[in-house]
């Protein structure tokens, strides 16, 4: 009866363990995402943009901001939050700059 309270706590606490390591790898990976190379700005901000209804507008503000923060969200909008530079840079109106 002991041995069988020890075999399932200890499975409970693998379980965790894994887990909680599959959760840290999937932050890493979404973290890791965002980040652009000043050189891949003009793929990021193609992909970025390709839905806009003003393409040189969008590239021109989105590539902008890749060249300052080195990250791109993930997506056509939206995101903006897993690139906290990207999406805290304004104009001069007070208006968000990056799309």
């Amino acid at each position: 009866m002991a041995i069988s309270k020890v075999l399932i706590a200890a499975l409970i606490v693998s379980l965790l363990v894994l887990h909680l390591v599959e959760a840290d790898e999937m932050m890493n990976t979404s973290s890791q995402s965002t980040y652009v190379p000043r050189s891949g700005c003009t793929k990021a901000c193609t992909a970025r943009c390709g839905k806009a209804s003003r393409q040189k507008m969008c590239l021109r503000a989105c590539g902008t901001c890749c060249y300052r923060c080195s990250c791109v969200p993930p997506g056509t909008s939206g995101n903006q939050a897993l690139c906290p530079c990207y999406y805290n840079m304004t104009t001069h109106g007070g208006r968000r700059k990056c799309p």
